[in-house]
């Protein structure tokens, strides 16, 4: 297949691009914006690849979507382009409007306009798949209740609020248009390569640099971690062996609580990373609780039986293999996280009041 993903130099595309060079015979056109979180060096491994090819455009841009639709041919779409933190889009909801709803509708319009003038049999076998989040449906109050495929929107930041959006958008055109669309809706991601406003690899680097690990409220908010390698796969089984019209949600089976998985990166570097920073005693000690953010939900936990029953995903890493893997990457590769906190990623220097420490 020639399939397009939009957002590849992000977390989880970049993660999906990597495994479909790697692992499949497919060719894959990578079509990202390459806001603050692209990052171009997540795909350094596999970027002189012949199968791979790399495009800067906006999906709002109707045009430049459509102008590659016509060259490349894609036999599937894969859509991950997004805004994706809950903290931005509390501090500036536009962006997260702008990208997430908007430029949904410019795809799907785009993506119309291609697929409807394919020959009959690549119009059937033709497929766009949505990729979105948890954050959805709500949160959970409950210590029992997991999110399944029908459970109701309730979404509680403008993050979450903009995705919602953008799932709807995409079932009205399978509704209205005939388009055939599949849609998929994760837990909280982890694993290499994550952009370091995002709990995990800041919890790790600040310790690393002996400065606070802020840890919002009481820490007691729950999320279901999902190792990212294990979403590409589950996202590659989804578009190639998905039901047109389905949605199925995937998650790790990794509830945790928050100051849980801070106390579990501080345990993984007491043994890992034994040379601790001058004058800290333990990382643990660099625990710091700050103000919760507005509207923060309390629980997330996904039921993955329905993508287990009919598609046979099962995620590999549990939580602890994962981390560790996760936090010994870290270490691994402190030059590329340099080049995301001091900017030289993008080719400038990214200034105070745009890389922020914030958390997921």
């Amino acid at each position: 297949m020639r399939i397009l993903i939009t957002g590849g130099a992000g977390f989880i595309g970049s993660a999906l691009v990597r495994h479909l060079i790697r692992n499949t015979e497919h060719e894959v056109l990578n079509l990202d914006k390459l806001t603050y979180a692209g990052n171009l060096e997540s795909l350094a491994s596999i970027a002189t690849d012949t199968r791979y090819e790399f495009v800067q455009a906006d999906i709002v841009d109707q045009v430049a979507v459509s102008a590659v639709l016509e060259r490349f041919q894609p036999h599937a779409i894969m859509h991950l382009a997004a805004e994706s933190h809950v903290d931005r889009s509390i501090d500036g909801p536009s962006d997260f409007i702008q990208t997430n709803i908007v430029g949904t509708y410019s795809l799907l319009e785009a993506t119309r306009a291609y697929w409807s003038k394919l020959p009959a049999a690549e119009k059937e076998a033709f497929r766009f798949h949505h990729i979105s989040t948890d954050e959805v449906y709500g949160d959970l109050h409950g210590v029992d209740d997991l999110f399944t495929e029908t459970t109701p929107y309730a979404p509680s930041s403008p993050y979450s609020a903009s995705k919602a959006a953008s799932d709807h958008l995409v079932r009205a055109w399978q509704r209205t248009y005939g388009l055939p669309v599949l849609l998929t809706n994760c837990s909280n991601n982890y694993g290499p390569f994550h952009f370091p406003e995002k709990l995990i690899p800041l919890v790790i680097l600040n310790a690393l640099a002996g400065k606070p690990l802020p840890v919002y409220g009481n820490g007691l908010q729950v999320r279901d971690w999902l190792f990212v390698e294990d979403h590409a796969r589950a996202l590659f089984k989804v578009v190639s062996e998905g039901k047109v019209g389905e949605t199925y949600n995937i998650g790790g089976h990794n509830e945790q609580k928050n100051i849980d998985v801070v106390r579990g990166i501080c345990a993984l570097l007491e043994e890992l990373a034994p040379q601790r920073p001058a004058g800290i005693t333990n990382y643990a000690d660099l625990i710091t609780f700050v103000q919760d953010r507005p509207g923060h939900d309390q629980r997330y936990a996904i039921d993955a039986s329905k993508i287990e029953k009919e598609l046979g995903w099962v995620p590999e890493e549990t939580f602890e293999t994962g981390l560790r893997k996760t936090v010994q990457w870290y270490l691994d590769n402190l030059e590329w996280c340099q080049h995301v906190q001091d900017g030289s990623y993008q080719g400038q220097r990214l200034g105070a009041t745009d890389f922020k420490d914030m958390i997921a």
